[in-house]
């Protein structure tokens, strides 16, 4: 095995949730949207839907989030159920195969209630069918027997409200995403807005921490609540075990060290595809598969879980040829790029857009 190959699911910045993420993430969620932080855009045009739907004693439109994990999708759909009074009901996609499956869900829910669907474009297509009439007649029709002699039972629906939440809108059929009322695109965090989030969390676990030490913490998470609580969680053991519990930047730069997530977030999948990129290609251009085979990971590995940062930071290009490394890549690594290294020499990057001279 690489010394680079690991579980994605085990990075400690990875967005997705794993057991002890689900468990805490209960405590430290907001009940009401004016404690949410962040996200000001979407959570002014839910609190207008949701305002409108009290005033006149209605359910309110279906609501469709989308947007990178982490980032509250989750947490606003029960903030929705709470500003309403109602009840909320939690699935997913990858739980509803069969038509079946979902009207049983659908039959059971009362009025008001709100009905979560995370990863709605995993659901199969037959349950999809059959969420367009329920979304927009709120009523489902249960096919009884099979052939020639199958008749379809309409039932009829109390007034719900659907939220989906999607990593993926691209995938969501039009005729789905156009039933949705409200959409609300979920960006990622600024340091600042992430800073007010680890002081909220910190409160909670009742952590004590100065403000560099949040901002230390804060500029590690890659934009992501779920990310910044975990190295909360990570930063508080650290002071716990070798310091005197209390949260400082010095303590909190020591202990992100100890779990290589680096000033930038970067951690050791991340690093290791850059100092291949640079180290063993010379910044590029180079292949996916060839770029994986070095790092010793599956290309889908390094394709959806350390590229997506890597791009958005500006340390990574794609290109028809391959991927290359940015100026801030060899910056950020502290490496000398090979036009400096020697006269004449020319990185390889610079055969895409041409020499200095023909530009």
């Amino acid at each position: 095995m690489s010394p680079y190959e690991s579980d994605p699911a085990d990075r400690i910045v990875a967005a997705s949730a794993d057991g002890e993420d689900q468990a805490v993430e209960a405590a430290l969620r907001p009940k009401l949207l004016d404690e949410f932080i962040g996200q000001e855009r979407v959570r002014e045009q839910l609190s207008l839907v949701l305002q409108a739907a009290r005033q006149r004693g209605t359910a309110p439109d279906h609501v469709l989030l989308s947007g990178p994990p982490g980032l509250g999708k989750t947490t606003l759909s029960m903030i929705i159920a709470a500003e309403l009074n109602a009840p909320i009901r939690i699935t997913s996609g990858p739980a509803i195969q069969h038509a079946g499956d979902l009207a049983a869900i659908l039959s059971s829910l009362t009025e008001g209630e709100v009905l979560f669907l995370d990863e709605i474009h995993r659901m199969s297509r037959p349950a999809e069918e059959m969420l367009y009439m329920a979304m927009e007649d709120f009523r489902v029709d249960v096919i009884v027997g099979k052939g020639p002699g199958a008749t379809a039972i309409p039932l009829e629906l109390p007034p719900f409200t659907l939220v989906g939440a999607t990593t993926r809108a691209g995938l969501l059929p039009p005729p789905l995403r156009d039933r949705f009322g409200f959409t609300g695109h979920m960006e990622f965090y600024a340091p600042a807005e992430l800073q007010r989030v680890v002081h909220r969390s910190a409160n909670l676990l009742d952590v004590e921490i100065d403000p560099a030490g949040a901002a230390e913490i804060a500029g590690r998470s890659r934009g992501t609540p779920r990310i910044a609580n975990r190295l909360l969680r990570r930063v508080r053991d650290f002071a716990q075990v070798r310091h005197d519990g209390v949260v400082t930047v010095e303590i909190a730069a020591r202990a992100l060290d100890v779990y290589e997530v680096d000033a930038r977030g970067l951690d050791r999948l991340d690093r290791a595809v850059l100092e291949a990129l640079l180290k063993l290609f010379g910044g590029g251009p180079v292949g996916l598969s060839t770029l994986a085979v070095a790092v010793g990971e599956e290309s889908e590995t390094v394709e959806e879980v350390a590229e997506p940062f890597l791009v958005r930071e500006g340390l990574l290009a794609r290109t028809p040829r391959g991927r290359i490394a940015t100026a801030a890549a060899w910056r950020h690594l502290g490496l000398t790029p090979p036009l400096q290294q020697g006269r004449g020499a020319v990185p390889a990057q610079a055969e895409l857009w041409g020499s200095a001279e023909e530009r």
